[in-house]
């Protein structure tokens, strides 16, 4: 009986120590997942709203010459 214990906190401390390591993982990335949806909410209103050019005064105004 003491074997089947010492086989059953291994495998336990085994798991725990695998869904760390994958959690660690998953969590490392959300930055950069915030990072990227940023960037993409950026690019899609610079798609909807394109920028205008920049006015040029000295053609537009006939009063100048």
């Amino acid at each position: 009986m003491d074997g089947t214990a010492i086989i059953i906190i291994l495998a336990i401390a085994g798991v725990a120590s695998v869904l760390l390591c994958a959690l660690k993982g998953l969590l490392d990335q959300v930055p950069d997942v915030i990072d990227s949806a940023g960037r993409a909410r950026d690019s899609w209103q610079r798609f909807r709203q394109p920028e205008q050019p920049p006015r040029n005064d000295e053609q537009e105004s006939p009063m100048a010459a």
